[in-house]
This record gives structure tokens, sequence and C-alpha cells, in this order.
């Protein structure tokens, strides 16, 4: 079927989400990788086989299991599996075999159909059982289609599985949930989701026409209440009763609430002549109902069904439950990271201003900050930090170290900045749940000749970039040291550094998700931030600040960013 692999994939043979759907499958199952490599096999699979996972794990699926009838290896060009695995569609057969740990042939029936690993190549997911067990299973003695039919569920509840797990996304959840149905199951699905404060929205309605997924914003929205006592399948299903068959003639009598009179409406609009309706539960609550419903697809639903629809929406209900849980949990995380930062202070002669930007990928919260404070005598205090994580603990942990830092800054604003800095890697240690931090303290000031002085230390933070009004750009990289919370070199000095601002240079404070991106090196982001500095010397503080994020953010960046933008101008004489 495919090429050689080169060696085991990931894991033991269940890695992750793909071990997870594997486990839950009662057939002999595995996973090949883009290469025809097998990476992920059940118990099922290891029994049925006689190899142990460690012997599976690793090798080409095709040569070490496809044979011929006598036993002989199947060429490539002439495996059933091949077209489909080269295609990414679904097949199956029933009349194959596979050789077992000790030579013996299993005759077997197979199925395989195009899974999602979350790795960059095409997977598969082969399912397969004995043949004989196929015949002796109930309703297979008459129907050949019967045990292929079963593998196909299967199938689809494993991609089910990992589909909804491998996301906390409550809107990409629905959307892999759509296209895992249809066209499979109906030719219609509809959500209905109960939001947190009781309300029932229509969240999708959608059809699938020439192979693509059409939504019928018309007959999407807000939805009635949920009636107490209703007998009618969705508002049943609403309260978490069990799954139920609807048609048309279901809601032709006297509508007995408002959610009935929609029900009407959708099944005069879409033309379903039949139609599924589960309820959709989290661990505590019903979340919703899902409709599959069927218009040009000749067959209505039958009871039998209902089992299949039950088990996917069983699988949506735990996702979604994941996914809005952790969307509560963002949320709470950057109204807080947002309450924290500061309003900035005005200060004669300084343009200042700020932006933070949460992560574009919703699995991110981070422990960016920025500060600005007086510290009396015309110096002001400028900060930009990271805590390390990025969860509610970072957001957390970034405002217990943006006080302590506030505090020990203004005690001690005398001591040169490294001084305060050490002060406060102590308490980390020691009075905060900080794991590990990167910041820049820097005041800024003037001499006695009335020229704007900066000095700063830097705690294994990127270095602050100074921009001149001439458009002449570089980094600030003196005054370095470890970062904060590694319990090294607390009792050591750290390094400060200083040097005069010319007037109307601009400073630049930022976190690393303005530099740094996965696929490129730090190097690269850091010469990509000074040459977008230089061009932006001469534009207002808000355009420069706005034009940077634009300008400068790696397209593949995953972090949440802070910035600081600081102009230096004429500064008015001391009366």
């Amino acid at each position: 079927m495919e090429t050689a692999g080169e060696g085991p994939g990931p894991g033991a043979g269940r890695p992750g989400a793909t071990g997870v759907a594997l486990t839950a499958i009662g057939t002999g199952a595995y996973v090949v990788d883009g290469r025809g490599t097998i990476v992920a096999v059940n118990a099922a699979a290891e029994r049925l086989l006689g190899r142990p996972a460690a012997a599976l794990v690793g090798a080409d699926a095709h040569d070490l299991l496809h044979r011929s009838a006598h036993g002989e290896t199947v060429p490539t060009s002439q495996c059933r599996m091949r077209p489909a695995f080269l295609a990414g569609r679904p097949a199956q057969n029933d009349h194959d075999w596979f050789e077992k740990g000790d030579g013996t042939l299993l005759a077997i029936a197979w199925s395989i159909t195009p899974y999602d690993t979350g790795a960059d190549d095409t997977s598969a997911l082969v399912l397969f059982h004995p043949r004989e067990a196929a015949a002796e299973a109930p309703g297979t003695a008459t129907s050949p289609e019967g045990a292929p039919d079963e593998l196909e569920r299967l199938a689809l509840l494993a991609e089910t599985t990992t589909q909804l797990t491998s996301t906390l996304s409550v809107d990409e959840a629905l959307h892999r949930l759509v296209t895992l149905v249809l066209p499979r199951l109906a030719d219609w699905a509809v959500i209905d989701l109960i939001s947190e404060r009781d309300e029932v929205w229509r969240t999708k309605v959608v059809h699938f026409e020439d192979g693509v997924p059409v939504s019928r914003r018309d007959l999407e929205g807000p939805m009635a209440p949920v009636p107490a006592e209703s007998p009618m399948p969705l508002s049943r299903a609403l309260r978490g009763a069990s799954s139920t068959i609807a048609g048309p003639d279901t809601y032709q009598g006297a509508p007995d609430s408002g959610i009935a009179v929609e029900q009407r409406k959708l099944f005069e609009a879409t033309g379903m002549h039949s139609a599924a309706i589960a309820p959709i539960r989290g661990l505590r609550d019903v979340l919703g109902a899902l409709t599959l419903g069927r218009s040009e697809q000749p067959d209505a639903f039958t009871t039998a069904d209902l089992t299949l629809l039950e088990d996917i929406t069983r699988r949506a209900g735990l996702a979604l439950d994941n996914a809005r849980l952790y969307q509560r949990q963002r949320k709470v995380a950057e109204t807080m990271q947002r309450y924290l930062l500061p309003q900035l202070p005005r200060v004669p002669g300084l343009e200042t201003t700020s932006r933070y930007l949460p992560a574009p990928d919703a699995s991110h919260v981070g422990g960016d900050w920025y500060d600005a404070f007086p510290l009396g005598d015309g110096d002001t205090a400028l900060v930009i930090g990271d805590v390390s994580g990025h969860d509610l603990d970072a957001a957390a942990g970034m405002a217990q170290l943006r006080n302590v830092l506030r505090s020990y800054a203004w005690s001690f604003r005398h001591e040169p900045p490294g001084r305060v800095v050490e002060r406060v890697d102590r308490a980390v240690l020691r009075i905060t749940d900080v794991s590990m931090a990167t910041l820049v303290l820097a005041v800024l000031g003037t001499d006695e000749e009335g020229r704007w002085t900066l000095s700063w230390t830097n705690a294994g933070h990127p270095p602050p970039l100074l921009v001149t009004r001439e458009g002449v750009a570089g980094y600030l990289t003196g005054g370095g040291g470890m970062l904060l919370g590694t319990g090294t070199g607390t009792d050591r000095p750290r390094a400060d550094g200083s040097t005069v601002l010319p007037p109307g240079s601009t400073l630049v404070l930022y976190t690393d998700g303005l530099i740094e991106a996965p696929s490129h090196p730090i190097d690269e982001g850091l010469e990509r931030l000074r040459r977008h500095a230089a061009v932006l010397a001469h534009r207002p503080v808000e355009v420069f600040a706005d034009e940077r994020l634009r300008r400068a953010r790696p397209a593949d960046n995953d972090d949440d960013v802070a910035l600081l933008v600081v102009r230096v101008g004429a500064r008015p004489e001391r009366g």
C-alpha cells in the first residue's frame, strides 16, 4: 500500500488524542502517516495480529501485513487500499488477508478513511476484523454490506473523537462536527445551543450543495425559551430527553411553543422529509441539540440511526464542554491582564503609547505586560515583562510580579535599576507563585544639562530598541543579566546600562511575541523589527505603534504581545 517508513512514530503505539480514539474502538485499528508508516495501534489490533505494538509502530503497514490468499507479498500496484490512501478518500473491502506474527494468514474485512492526527501530512485510519467474525455478527449473515457499514460507523466515531478533542474553540468544534456528518449521514445539519444564560440560539443550519457546505443564515439566530412540558422532539432534546425521529407532519399541528413554530419553518424551508434529533449533553448540563435532516437522500431515518447519532453527540458534548470551560478561563485571564495594564502617566516632554494584543490562537493566554509610573524628582519608571506560561496562572503571576516591582521601584527609587531587580528576584522566589520571568526595568530622567537620560537593567528580556529622529535604529544591549526565578546568582550584582537619548528619539520596549516565530530565527525577527522601526521614525507615536505591530509581528506568531513606545522631546525648564 505505502512506502517504507523511517522508524517508530511518536509514543508507544497510542500517542495523544489518536490513542484515546483507538482505545475506544472495539475492532482492530491502526493509523498510518503519509508515508504509510504505522504510528498508532489499539489493543484489539495487537491481539488479532499476534504482534505487540512495538513490532507494529514504525513499520510499513503494507510490507508488514498485506498478503495474497496464498501468503505471497502483494505488490503495491495491486494493493486494494492504495488508491483510496493516495486519494484521501474512504474505501472498504471484505476479502483480504493480513499476515500474523506467527506467519499464518488472517482473513479480514477492512475499512480505510482519512484521519486527522494534527500532523502536517495526511494520515489514514484502518479498521479490520476477521471475516469469520463478520459472518457470525448479528444481521450480517443475510447482508454482506453489514460488516463494512459497521466499520464505517466505527471509523466515523474515531474520527469524531480526534477531530473534536483536538480543538478548544467552540466555533471550530461546531464546524468540524458539521463536516463530519455531512454528507455522510444527512443532507442538513442543524445545531441549537443553550447559552450560559439559558438562551437558545440556532447556531448552525448547513446544507451540502455540490460538495460544499452552505449555511442558511436566514434560518439561524435566537430561539424561544425551552418549554418545560412540551412533548415535541426538539424541546425534549433541549431538556436532555432521549433522541427522536421527526418529520414535517410532527410540527403540522397547533404549535405549543415558539420552538415548535421555528421547527415548522425549518422543515418547510429545507424540504427535509426525515430528521433525527439528539441532545448534546455536557458533564453537568444540556448544551444543545443536533438535528440531522434528509431532503435529497431518499431513506428516512430509523431508530437504528439514533444509536450512532447519540454516540456522535456524546463526543460533541464533551468537546464543547471543554471548549467552553477553556474560553471562560481565557476570558477571565484576558480581563485580568487588561485590567492590570496601567494608564500611562503624562510627563512633560514625553509622548507615550502602549499596545497589548492577545495571541491569535485561542489556546494561548500569556503573562506579557508593560508598566510606566512616576518615581518623583522628574524620573519615570518604564517596565516591560513576560511571565512564563500561557494560562490563567501566567496572568495571575504577572499581577504579582508587577505589584512587587512597583513597590520595590518606589521604595528604592534612589538605587540603580539593577539593585531594584536584585531585590525583586529574591522576592519572586519567596512571596510569589512566579516560576520564571523576564523583564526590563528602565528609569527615564534628565541630567544636569537638561538632557534626557535612560538607565536600565535587563533580566533575560529582548533588548530595548532606540530609534533616532534621523532613522538610525539600534538595540540597547548593555545591562544584561539572568532572567528572574532561576534561584541562581541572586546575590550577584546585576549590571546597569545607561545612555543619553537624543531629542526626538523613540524608545521601544516589547515582548518576544513581536519578534519570535516557530519558522524564523530570533535574529531575523530582531532585524525585521529594527528596519521597520527606522522607517517609522518620523511618524506620530500612535501610528508608529500600530504600524510596528502590523509590519513586524510574524505572520505565524502564536504568542501575545505587549508594546511600550516613548518619544522624547524638548523638556520644559523647571520653574
